[in-house]
């Protein structure tokens, strides 16, 4: 294990994955054969020496933004999506448990008879420990994206980078799926991301990121096997910094 660890770039990552990537091509809800096909990269990356780090987001049963745009409060809609995040956490945190690989939920919102509450130290214990940690209920606070929880997280537990696992292979300067000539960045800065507003992620991740000097990796989590990939920094992605 060793040797593997020293083959790795980032030897301690925080990984985001939205809530739309568990529910594969139903139109909502958590497939589980997704969820055991991500649970399998994870587990292939903890066998590598990596120490992994994850916030799930809730789009797949709850979305805030929607919500509110539907009429609700919006801090209660908020709310409402950091309790999905709790549900894909939960189920995730199964599929590991499937590839024998430890994981524990962490919470922002206390619920102790569903998981353990966030506490940094405890947090950072179980990191070091090799187990991987998933945080759930974002940042505990409405008006914040799990995209900010990520971030946020990622620098409490002293990690190397945040990694977005999307369905593309980097970020572009349009959708690719919808503009064929869209161009593709194998670099930004975090400046780039902000003036050309390129929806990477939030503006508040992104310049939390900044001001903490936390590269950003964006990467596609479609292809097997691809976050040891980018763990080694082999990944075909786009890297944000400096």
């Amino acid at each position: 294990m060793a040797t593997a660890v020293v083959n790795l770039k980032y030897k301690r990552l925080m990984l985001k994955l939205s809530g739309e990537a568990l529910m594969g091509k139903g139109a909502y809800g958590i497939d589980m054969g997704v969820c055991d096909r991500l649970a399998a990269d994870i587990a292939e990356a903890v066998d590598a020496g990596a120490q992994i780090a994850v916030v799930v987001g809730g789009g797949n049963i709850f979305r805030g933004l929607s919500g509110a745009a539907k009429g609700m409060d919006r801090a209660t809609a908020d709310y409402m999506g950091m309790l999905a995040t709790v549900m894909n956490a939960l189920a995730f945190q199964n599929a590991l448990a499937h590839k024998n690989t430890p994981a524990r939920v962490l919470s922002a919102i206390p619920m102790p008879t569903v998981c353990e509450s966030y506490v940094r130290p405890k947090a950072l214990s179980y990191v070091e420990k090799g187990h991987v940690v998933i945080f759930a209920a974002g940042t505990g606070n409405p008006f914040f994206t799990t995209d900010t929880a990520a971030t946020l997280r990622a620098i409490e537990m002293n990690c190397d980078a945040v990694a977005k696992a999307t369905q593309v292979d980097g970020v572009y300067s349009a959708d690719p799926k919808k503009d064929p000539t869209a161009q593709r960045y194998d670099r930004l800065t975090y400046a780039e991301v902000l003036s050309k507003d390129l929806k990477v992620m939030d503006g508040a991740a992104i310049a939390l990121a900044r001001d903490n000097a936390l590269p950003v990796i964006v990467f596609s989590i479609e292809e097997p096997g691809n976050l040891l990939k980018a763990l080694r920094g082999a990944a075909r992605q786009t890297v944000i910094q400096g």
